[in-house]
């Protein structure tokens, strides 16, 4: 990734669209490389300008923005999706995630907590709005009551709570004072108990599980 994110905007509406686009103009360290009108459009933008970060609105005409972002994660480029929506329903919630998001964060929250997940996803980290981990936890911890929980090592429960603080890896290791390969040692672990290939899904299995 260069020194500038990249980022597609994707939302139906061209005044909100317009104004998060305003709004990433002024950020320093941050260029808008495409506009998308609907999901469709998003995924030919993120296949031609190969941007780090689509952020993405739910629901769009055509093409929504969950079946948008398995489309732009399957591709492969290395895009990373956050969505940006007025929706926190559990139904959109875990279809975001199950598609591949990166994070979920809602229009209403702060300009500077926007700006700071945008960051953090574009870093490789997983952001969800507090709202949106209260409502994953209480969706699916009622199904977990059937379903025996994978046995986290200390370390390794230890390792996915901080990243589903947010936390980097450098963050965990000089936290937990380890080593960033230890650390990445410990989440692979983590992945194969939970049946899991990256950080978001780790973290929103483990909260599926009752573990977190």
């Amino acid at each position: 990734m260069t020194d500038h994110i990249r980022i597609v905007v994707a939302d139906d509406h061209p005044i909100v669209r317009a104004g998060i686009v305003g709004l990433l103009e002024q950020a320093p360290g941050i260029d808008v490389v495409g506009e998308a009108a609907d999901g469709a459009e998003a995924v030919k933008l993120a296949a031609s300008e190969h941007p780090d970060l689509v952020l993405m609105d739910l629901r769009m005409p055509g093409v929504d923005g969950a079946s948008a972002t398995a489309s732009i994660v399957a591709a492969g480029h290395g895009t990373r999706v956050l969505v940006l929506t007025t929706y926190e329903t559990d139904d959109h919630i875990l279809a975001a995630i199950e598609a591949g998001a990166s994070g979920y964060l809602l229009k209403a929250a702060p300009q500077a907590e926007i700006l700071a997940g945008i960051r953090a996803v574009a870093a490789g980290e997983t952001v969800l709005a507090p709202s949106i981990a209260a409502k994953l936890v209480s969706r699916v911890r009622a199904d977990a009551t059937t379903v025996a929980p994978p046995a986290l090592s200390p370390r390794e429960h230890e390792v996915l709570a901080l990243v589903a603080e947010g936390r980097s890896n450098p963050e965990i290791a000089r936290t937990l004072y380890i080593g960033e390969a230890t650390v990445k040692t410990h989440l692979l672990h983590a992945f194969e108990k939970l049946g899991v290939n990256d950080r978001t899904r780790a973290v929103t299995r483990a909260m599926e599980l009752g573990l977190l």
